[in-house]
């Protein structure tokens, strides 16, 4: 009979934890091994309720809290549910989609109780790992193909691994100095590729900034104030009015879950979508019968307008094309009432920082907030008659369309840093660094 995991001595769990040679992803470097990670986590699941130390001080490793990149230091009374125990240097892997891949180390300074949400897989496999390698090889492409092989349930964005699998991934396993080495490599080059990617964000920001201000501007009727003088139109009345009054129909994509195709009508989800854009490139299908069966107010048309309702909420979506397609219920499609509204006014309003805030205000929900779609045709927008809505139009094309550019050389440089740390940490676990 095997002996159990804690019975066994390092050298005999580091033997029970190989991967056997048929099963490894790729050839490794003379003396790195293959280990499943499970073999050698030793995290035992250990739940306490903070509510019963109302007034003790927690540090909190939620998902939404290392967004920010820091956890939140609150007080048990605050955090409510029963959550996970955690120790410094443990790490910290989300397994819900989209976060997939999102990882992060309890720190090494914390001086207070530590508590991990159930959003984590939590790995402890000291004295085998060091806790910033496994940090990084949980971040590198190799790893991130393999969570989203894993990922399972109703609904893209509440997808999520199992972390049985997980436990059984292949992890490759350096000596303890090379670990160290790796770490420290990554680390510099991360170092000065975040150095340009900081000077690059900036010139990012500052496009953000100077779009907010056009569209505040188009929507409080300054950027039209010459031309209401030049034509002799009277100063804008502009009145609020709720997206209903504007709209034919507002809904969301249908609750059921879609049938699965190997081709036929595209089924569009948010990350098809959370540029701003219609991407067709990488999509499901769905049959064309499930499309037919569709009522007309979940069936796109060149003119309507797409709105993301979950996770990455608040993106407003220009239907510019003619091709049939549908979409995932995390979305509301907006068909307009085309005499009294502009589809490209619509979209800049709904871009506009204050349409933004009221969606917030309105949404619900902890790890994933959603806006519910009775409360998004209740929102209002400012109107404009439709002979000046073409003129905001005109403008917001015209000087977006030079900052749209600046964002654009932007962005490449951003996503050529990204691609760059993504080689980085290719090479790294195949000891190429």
């Amino acid at each position: 009979m095997a002996k159990k995991k804690q019975e066994m001595t390092p050298e005999e769990r580091l033997t029970a934890a190989l991967v056997p040679e048929s099963e490894q992803p790729y050839q490794l470097p003379k003396g790195w091994k293959w280990v499943r990670l499970g073999g050698l986590n030793d995290y035992k699941s250990t739940s306490i309720n903070p509510l019963s130390t109302p007034d003790e001080t927690f540090e909190l490793y939620s998902v939404p809290s290392i967004v920010d990149n820091y956890p939140e230091i609150t007080k048990g009374m605050n955090i409510g549910s029963t959550k996970q125990l955690v120790e410094k240097d443990d790490v910290l892997l989300c397994k819900i989609n989209p976060r997939i891949n999102r990882v992060w180390k309890v720190s090494s300074y914390t001086t207070h109780q530590c508590l991990a949400s159930s959003e984590w897989i939590i790995i402890r496999a000291r004295p085998f790992f060091v806790a910033d390698y496994l940090m990084w090889f949980f971040r590198c492409p190799y790893f991130r193909k393999l969570m989203l092989s894993n990922v399972s349930g109703v609904g893209g964005s509440l997808m999520r691994a199992k972390p049985r699998y997980v436990q059984a991934y292949p992890i490759a396993l350096p000596s303890q100095s090379e670990q160290q080495r790796i770490v420290s490599r990554i680390e510099s080059l991360f170092a000065k590729l975040d150095a340009a990617k900081e000077k690059v964000q900036a010139v990012f920001d500052a496009h953000e900034m100077r779009k907010a201000a056009l569209l505040q501007d188009a929507f409080a009727g300054k950027l039209t104030a010459k031309w209401r003088k030049e034509y002799e139109i009277d100063a804008p009345a502009y009145r609020n009015v709720a997206l209903a009054e504007v709209c034919d129909s507002i809904f969301d994509g249908d609750h059921m879950p879609p049938p699965k195709s190997s081709s036929g009508i595209p089924f569009l989800v948010i990350s098809n979508v959370n540029t701003g854009k219609l991407n067709f490139s990488d999509t499901r299908f769905v049959p064309q019968d499930y499309y037919d069966a569709l009522t007309d107010t979940r069936k796109p048309q060149n003119g309507d307008v797409l709105y993301t309702l979950v996770g990455t909420y608040g993106i407003p979506v220009l239907v510019d094309t003619d091709r049939a397609f549908c979409f995932q219920r995390h979305m509301a499609l907006l068909k307009l009432k085309k005499d009294v509204i502009l589809q490209r006014y619509l979209w800049y309003a709904l871009q506009e920082k204050n349409f933004y805030r009221k969606a917030t205000k309105i949404a619900k929900g902890t790890a994933q907030l959603t806006v519910p779609i009775k409360g998004l045709r209740q929102l209002t927008i400012p109107m404009a008659s439709l002979l000046e809505q073409q003129e905001i139009v005109r403008i917001l094309d015209r000087l977006l369309g030079r900052e749209e550019q600046v964002r654009q050389s932007a962005e490449s440089v951003l996503e050529t840093i990204d691609r760059m740390k993504q080689s980085i940490l290719a090479r790294a676990f195949r000891g190429e660094l």
